[in-house]
């Protein structure tokens, strides 16, 4: 590619196929030092001449000018255009070709806000050597458009080029910040699992403690529990890590009322779940809401010390539009809702299906959650 180095030896052989094929039209410059009638001397001259001429365009379009400053590029333009006009001027017309290797040179090496104005200017030196050149203007029109259009293809290729490296980074930042997000995702999920399952375990571990010396069957209860909710735990991270697992909100009521008697808070939660309701929600509400009740559980039975906790989910019509909001209130220590990563991995949740969170202390005692989400509305 223009303006990147070759990287492997077939690059650097395809690179110099490309670019010697163009170099057939210095054929004019050699034929007249063979025919030309030029004297040993003029020969010779114009021969290293023109090898210089080469060496230094191969040094612009296949060594490429990325790795170097631009003044340094644009005097080797400049350098370039003197040598076609010295060679141009003392050997004849033939040799006004090599302002079209100006033109593409600088079309190819510098940026498109510097060639825009080159690629014309090594076109209009081309027209001014022609006609002080004895027949150089019955040569001119076959070099003008070659040399105009030849340079600004240049410049269409290299900002091509630029675009395209452009988006190969934007896919790779895509990339990174897809690979993020699911992370992120995985570390919700696993939080949110693990958390409610292994504070149900450790309590359960506690209870069982306690009768084992007074009531071994009870206990034995207790640790059939732990076994039980270790296994469904060892299911939902499997589940949740193939990324198929999605909570429901009657699995979760059901999980809460274990979870709160099991703890000695008594639970106040909704019989049963209207039909409609559930319908009317999209799976990724539902999924949200259920995710907002387990955490809610969660931390009533770590964290608040409650003798009572109430689970309401109810319609509400508001001015914009008919919300279903859960609250999951205790009458714990209450105190104001500490920022960790349950709530602020709830609070994304709902966001991404255009609902809201609020957590909070509920009256003089006593803590509050509520999640809403707009009634089907999955956005």
């Amino acid at each position: 590619m223009i303006g990147v180095p070759p990287q492997t030896r077939r690059h650097r052989i395809v690179k110099s196929l490309w670019i010697g094929l163009w170099l057939f039209y210095l054929s004019a410059p050699v034929t007249d030092l063979i025919s030309g009638g030029h004297s040993p001397g003029v020969r010779l001259l114009g021969g290293l001449g023109l090898a210089a001429f080469v060496a230094w365009y191969l040094v612009l379009v296949f060594r490429t000018a990325r790795r170097m400053p631009e003044g340094r590029v644009l005097a080797s333009v400049a350098v370039l255009s003197a040598q076609a006009t010295v060679l141009s001027l003392t050997l004849g017309r033939e040799w006004l070709v090599l302002f079209v290797y100006v033109s593409i040179s600088s079309g190819a090496a510098l940026p498109g806000e510097i060639s825009r104005w080159t690629v014309p200017g090594a076109t209009a030196l081309l027209t001014a050597t022609a006609f002080a050149v004895p027949g150089g203007d019955e040569y001119l029109a076959g070099l003008l458009i070659p040399a105009l259009m030849g340079g600004f293809a240049m410049v269409g290729v290299r900002a091509m080029i630029r675009t395209t490296l452009e988006l190969s980074e934007a896919r790779a930042t895509v990339a990174q910040l897809a690979a993020n997000e699911e992370r992120l995702r995985m570390a919700r999920d696993l939080h949110d699992l693990l958390g409610h399952s292994l504070s149900l375990i450790t309590l359960k571990s506690e209870l069982a403690g306690r009768m084992l010396p007074a009531d071994p069957g009870a206990a034995a209860q207790q640790v059939a529990d732990i076994e039980r909710v270790s296994r469904q735990a060892l299911v939902d991270v499997r589940e949740a890590v193939s990324g198929y697992r999605r909570p429901t909100l009657p699995g979760e009521l059901a999980g809460a009322r274990t979870a709160l008697t099991a703890a000695g808070v008594q639970a106040a939660l909704p019989a049963e779940l209207t039909a409609e309701l559930t319908a009317e929600l999209t799976e990724e509400q539902e999924s949200a809401l259920a995710w907002s009740l387990r955490e809610a559980v969660t931390n009533v039975v770590r964290h608040s010390g409650a003798r009572r906790c109430t689970v309401t989910l109810e319609t509400r019509h508001t001015l914009a539009g008919p919300v279903v909001e859960l609250a999951v209130t205790d009458d714990g220590a209450g105190g104001p809702a500490a920022a960790g990563n349950g709530l602020t991995g709830l609070t994304e949740r709902l966001e991404a299906v255009g609902g809201t969170l609020s957590a909070g202390p509920a009256g003089k005692t006593g803590f509050r959650l509520l999640a809403s989400v707009p009634l089907g509305s999955g956005t």
